[in-house]
C-alpha cells in the first residue's frame, strides 16, 4: 500500500500597505485621524469644566468701582460700595495735610505718611475701606456731622478706635490702620477702585 503524504503550506497573506503620492501610508493616516479626533473630543470635555470655574458677569461687575469724585469739597468725604464693604473717599484740606504730614512716625502704631497712603499727584485725595481693622464695624466720620474721633478722622462707635486725618490708627484697639485698597485715576475726578 502505498501512503500519500498532504504537505500543506501554510502561506500567510501579507497586505501590502498601499503608499500615496507624498508618502503617507494609510496606517499613518488613520493614527492621525484618531488622534485628532481624541484631542478634538478632550477639547469639547475640558472646556465647559474650566469656563465654568470662571467668575460669572455680576461678580465682574463688582470687581471695580468707579466714582466720579468731582462734587467732593475740601474737608468732606463719601462713602462708596466695593465688594459689598463701604470705602471712604475723602478731600483733605491743606490744613489737613499739614496736621498729618506734621505727625512723628514714631508716634504711629503702623508707621505711614500721607504719602504713603495716596497717589503721586493727589496727595489731597484719600480713599480707605471703611471698615475697622478692630473687628470689622464701619467707623464714623464720613457724613456730615458725624463723630470724627479725637484726632479730627474717623472714629469707631463699636470699642472706641480713634483714626487721623490720614486714617491712621491713633487710640483704640485697632491693630492697624484703615486699609487702603487698590485705586487708580482715570481721570481727575473720576477713580477706579480695585
Amino acid at each position: 500500500m502505498a501512503t500519500s503524504t498532504d504537505t500543506t503550506v501554510n502561506t500567510t497573506d501579507v497586505a501590502a500597505e498601499t503608499v500615496g503620492e507624498d508618502g503617507v501610508r494609510r496606517r499613518d493616516f488613520i493614527n492621525i485621524a484618531a488622534v485628532s479626533a481624541g484631542g478634538v473630543g478632550a477639547l469639547a470635555v475640558v472646556y465647559p469644566l474650566v469656563s465654568q470655574m470662571a467668575p460669572s458677569k455680576d461678580v465682574l461687575a463688582e470687581s471695580t468701582t468707579e466714582l466720579d469724585i468731582s462734587a467732593i469739597q475740601p474737608g468732606q468725604a463719601v462713602k462708596a460700595v466695593f465688594r459689598k464693604q463701604p470705602v471712604f473717599v475723602r478731600m483733605l484740606t491743606e490744613a489737613e495735610i499739614a496736621e498729618a504730614d506734621a505727625v512723628s512716625l514714631g508716634d504711629l502704631r503702623e508707621p505711614e505718611t500721607l504719602a504713603d497712603r495716596t497717589l503721586e499727584g493727589h496727595e489731597n485725595v484719600l480713599v480707605t475701606m471703611g471698615v475697622c481693622t478692630h473687628l470689622g464695624c464701619v467707623p464714623l466720620g464720613a457724613a456730615e456731622g458725624e463723630n470724627k474721633g479725637e484726632y479730627g478722622g474717623y472714629f469707631c462707635p463699636c470699642h472706641g478706635s480713634h483714626y487721623d486725618t490720614a486714617g491712621r490708627i491713633r487710640k483704640g484697639p485697632a491693630p492697624t490702620n484703615l486699609v487702603v485698597p487698590d485705586y487708580t485715576f482715570t481721570t481727575d475726578t473720576t477713580i477706579v477702585i480695585g
